[in-house]
């Protein structure tokens, strides 16, 4: 199949960037962001690991009944239990895919204590069952680049005459280079029997900084799938990054002739709503989708870009879903104006989504002079809901050059209103210390993080919170011209959604009408 100049996008940030420490996604977002991966034409998006928890299960289960037009995959061991697990959670969708894995390195081999013989008997029966249940499977020998190549050969076509119709190489620990990355792909498809009838995918992981290059050599060695995420988020230096193989062979499709269909206008709301949900920011240079990534401050890249945008610039803001221009609105700008403004950032929102924002327009028009596009799309991302339990009334806060700071607080809790005053080192502390006052919790504080949206005196400030609970990990972000009030904010919103972690963790909770009981 590798005749095509086709390349298939493989979404993973709903698993394996989710997997990263600290970037769990709550159900609702989960269902969210697929829907966002499959509006800007992903193929196929693993939605999640079904057997890993009920929450897993229920996600996956869902985002494949209300799927459009990607394929929903679900990721699984190489034991029956969780293929049918697997199964279970996809079977509902238009296009379903079962994807099974297996450790294939002498280093992976030992965790199971298989040897070769052994494992290859399970492959043979695990995708065999797999296969048996559904006519799309992919499979994955973990730690490929590791792998011997004379055993990697003999699974892979095992795994081929067992029924596989994808075959994926995984990088799993960012080892490889891009040379090797392209000979492996180019000679298993040489020396597998039955490797011209199945499609070869390629699973990078960016510990040595060579993700996107080594996804780009598989493609030229054959490869005819990428598996990526947004903003490259995943497990420790994360994975290939989406934006960066898409526009790689969208700009550069002269010398590598290979087509996605991804709507690339998209890449920027995606982006910033994954950092938003997930509470990893993207660095400032990051390619594609970095704050910087189309500024411009020396003198001479400035007087070039005036006189031609191509001097120093290879692509189109506009090619990835920033505005070319970002003239702001004001306290007098209406509600056609703002929703003009957000159609042209790629939000379509119903009237009562747009009421909200605009309420919240009206009142950072107030306090700022100009409203930027940054800014509106912070609005838009706020996450505050009415079924909040915990929602922030009124904070005063007192500094002084001695002694501690103190908050004046008054938070609404389960619809009645408290309050309370509250020291710290610092006036994030005080306002921290004011919430713990008011509800008490042992939930531990694992990052703290204030961005500007927007430069000067009277910008807005971005504050993301992760906080950790028994387990459990949850991120809350807001956005204000006060600084403190926006740590306020994100704290409480981070507590909210531990309160709803805490609650899905109890036997025979119910997502949307249907029981984990009944799962």
């Amino acid at each position: 199949m590798t005749h095509s100049n086709d390349v298939l996008i493989f979404d993973t940030t709903l698993r394996d960037g989710e997997q990263s420490p600290g970037a769990t996604m709550t159900h609702d977002e989960k269902m969210e962001i697929a829907e966002m991966l499959d509006d800007m034409g992903v193929d196929i998006i693993e939605a999640g690991f079904p057997i890993a928890s009920e929450g897993d299960f229920q996600a996956v289960s869902e985002i494949a009944k209300l799927a459009k037009s990607a394929t929903i995959c679900g990721l699984s061991r190489a034991n029956y239990k969780d293929i049918d697990r697997c199964w279970d959670a996809v079977k509902h969708a238009k296009s379903p895919r079962i994807h099974t894995f297996i450790g294939t390195s002498p280093l992976h081999r030992a965790i199971p204590n298989l040897n070769m013989d052994e494992m290859a008997e399970r492959i043979h029966d695990t995708v065999t069952h797999a296969r048996n249940l559904c006519d799309n499977v992919q499979w994955s020998p973990m730690d490929a680049t590791r792998t011997e190549w004379d055993y990697l050969c003999r699974v892979v076509e095992i795994a081929i005459k067992a029924g596989a119709t994808t075959i994926n190489i995984p990088d799993t620990v960012g080892y490889t280079a891009p040379r090797e990355s392209a000979d492996l792909i180019r000679n298993l498809i040489a020396t597998v029997p039955g490797a011209d009838d199945v499609i070869f995918a390629t699973h990078c992981h960016n510990d040595l900084g060579m993700a996107t290059a080594n996804s780009l050599a598989a493609v030229e060695g054959g490869a005819r799938q990428i598996e990526c995420t947004i903003n490259g988020l995943g497990e420790r230096a994360g994975n290939t990054a989406l934006e960066e193989v898409v526009m790689a062979l969208k700009v550069r499709h002269d010398i590598m002739p290979y087509s996605t269909k991804i709507d690339t206008r998209k890449i920027m709301n995606i982006s910033r709503r994954v950092a938003t949900v997930s509470g990893f920011a993207v660095q400032y240079n990051k390619a594609i989708v970095g704050k910087n990534a189309f500024a411009h401050e020396s003198g001479i890249h400035q007087d070039g870009m005036l006189k031609n945008r191509e001097t120093f610039e290879v692509m189109k803001p506009e090619d990835v879903g920033l505005a070319g221009t970002s003239l702001p609105l004001g306290k007098h700008s209406g509600r056609a104006a703002l929703r003009a403004k957000l159609n042209e950032l790629g939000f379509d929102l119903a009237d009562n989504q747009l009421n909200d924002v605009f309420v919240r327009f009206k009142d950072l028009a107030d306090r700022k002079k100009e409203v930027f596009d940054d800014d509106l799309m912070a609005l838009v991302y706020q996450n505050d809901t009415d079924d909040d339990r915990l929602k922030l009334k009124s904070l005063r806060v007192v500094c002084g050059t001695e002694g501690p700071q103190k908050a004046d607080m008054v938070m609404e809790i389960d619809g009645a209103d408290v309050e309370t005053s509250a020291t710290g080192d610092g006036p994030v502390d005080a306002t921290f210390n004011a919430v713990k006052a008011l509800f008490p919790h042992g939930a531990r504080l694992q990052l703290y993080q204030v961005s500007a949206v927007t430069e000067g005196t009277d910008a807005q400030a971005t504050v993301s919170v992760r906080m950790e609970e028994d387990g459990r990990i949850a991120t809350g972000q807001s956005a204000d011209t006060d600084t403190v009030v926006a740590s306020a904010k994100a704290y409480i919103n981070a507590l909210n959604r531990l309160l709803v972690r805490r609650e899905q963790s109890e036997p025979g909770y119910d997502v949307k009408g249907v029981s984990y009981k009944d799962a």
